[in-house]
C-alpha cells in the first residue's frame, strides 16, 4: 500500500488489480445503484457497480444503455441468478469490469463471468460463503459485517470478519463492508488488512442515487442507533430470502409493532402486504429505509465525487498521522 496525502491517492492491490485510481467500491444496491450514481463513482476514481439485485433484465438494458461511456460494473443476488440469467447475460454482453455476486452460491455463474474477461466479486458472511467463493475462484473478496445496511446476515462484525477472511485469503484482495462511511472507515479498513473498502449507505446519500427527497432527508435525520436488523420487511412485502437472512434498516413503525412477534407478521400477512403496497413509495413509517450503522457519519447529501474525494484524502492524512506516531 502506498499514500500520497498531498495528491489525496491510495494505492492497494486492490486499485491495480481493477484499474481504479481509488480503493472505494459503489454497493450494488438494488435498483438504488442506478447508471447515474455507478458512472458518478467511476468517474471519481472508485468502482461503481450497477445494483442488479433482483436481475430484471429491462432494468439492467436501461441502465447500461445510460451508462454507457463510464466504466463501471454491475452486482446481483446470487440465489435469483438461476432465474433470471438473462441479466447476468446482459452486462456480460456489455463487456462491464466486474461482477459482483452476493447472497448464495457464486460457483455456478463463475466460469461464465471470469470467461467474459470481467473480474468476479464475491460478497460473504460465513465460512460456507468463503469456501464457496475460494472455489469459486473469486479475483475479490468483501467481507460485509452486520454493521451493513440492507440484506446481510446479523452474525458478525466487520471488525473481526475482515481480518478473519484476510487471513484466508491469500493473495486475494479484501474489500471491507458495513458501518464505513468516512475516511477514517477507511483507513481502518486497511489497517486490519483489507485493500479497499465497499460502502452503500453513504453513497445512497449522494446527489446522484436513485432515491426520493424523502430518503434522503430521513438518512440525514436518523443515526446509527435508529438502525435495526429485521426480517419484517421480507416477512411482509416479499420475496421470500433463505433462512439466515435480515436487512438493516431505520426503525419505523412497522418494525416497532411487528419485530417481537414473528408469528403474528406470518399470520397477518395478507393484510399487511395490502398496507405495504398501498403506501406511498416515499412513506417510510411503512416501507423500508435500508441504511447502516455508519449513518452518525451521514449529515448531508453531496455528489458522488464530492465522497470519494474527501474519503480519500482523510484516509491518506490518518494513514500519515498513524505513521508518524511510529516515529
Amino acid at each position: 500500500m502506498t499514500t500520497d496525502p498531498a495528491a489525496a491517492t491510495i494505492t492497494t492491490p486492490l486499485t491495480a488489480l481493477a484499474g481504479i485510481r481509488h480503493p472505494i467500491l459503489l454497493a450494488p444496491m438494488d435498483g438504488t445503484a442506478c447508471a447515474r450514481l455507478a458512472a458518478a463513482v467511476s468517474d471519481a476514481g472508485g468502482l461503481g457497480l450497477l445494483g442488479g439485485g433482483y436481475a430484471d433484465p429491462a432494468w439492467m438494458e436501461q441502465e447500461l444503455a445510460a451508462a454507457e461511456g463510464s466504466r463501471v460494473g454491475a452486482g446481483f443476488i446470487t440465489f435469483v441468478l438461476a432465474e433470471r440469467p438473462r441479466a447476468l447475460g446482459l452486462v456480460l454482453e456489455a463487456k462491464v469490469p466486474a461482477v459482483q455476486l452476493s447472497f448464495g452460491d457464486p460457483r455456478p455463474f463463475a466460469e461464465e463471468i471470469k470467461a467474459a474477461g470481467a473480474l468476479l466479486i464475491c460478497q460473504v458472511q460465513t465460512d460456507v460463503e468463503i469456501d464457496r467463493a475460494l472455489e469459486a475462484g473469486a479475483d475479490v473478496l468483501v467481507a460485509q459485517g452486520r454493521d451493513a445496511g440492507g440484506h446481510g446476515r446479523p452474525d458478525r462484525g466487520t471488525m473481526g470478519l475482515v481480518p478473519s477472511l484476510v487471513d484466508r485469503a491469500g493473495d486475494i484482495p479484501v474489500v471491507a463492508a458495513g458501518g464505513i462511511s468516512d475516511g477514517r472507515g477507511l483507513a481502518a479498513a486497511l489497517m486490519l488488512g483489507a485493500t479497499g473498502v465497499s460502502m452503500g449507505t453513504r453513497f445512497l446519500a449522494s446527489v446522484e442515487a436513485q432515491s426520493s427527497p424523502a430518503e434522503a432527508a430521513g438518512l440525514v435525520a436518523a443515526g446509527a442507533e435508529d438502525t435495526r436488523r429485521t426480517p419484517v420487511f421480507d416477512v411482509v412485502r416479499g420475496p421470500a430470502w433463505p433462512d439466515g437472512y435480515d436487512g438493516r434498516v431505520v426503525t419505523n413503525q412497522l418494525v416497532q409493532r411487528w419485530e417481537d412477534d414473528p408469528a403474528g407478521v406470518r399470520d397477518q400477512r395478507t393484510e399487511l402486504k395490502a398496507t405495504y403496497d398501498a403506501s406511498a413509495p416515499d412513506d417510510f413509517t411503512n416501507r423500508a429505509l435500508w441504511a447502516g450503522e455508519g449513518l452518525d457519519l451521514v449529515t448531508s447529501i453531496d455528489p458522488a465525487a464530492a465522497i470519494v474525494e474527501r474519503m480519500v484524502a482523510s484516509a491518506a492524512a490518518q494513514l500519515t498521522r498513524a505513521g508518524d506516531l511510529l516515529r
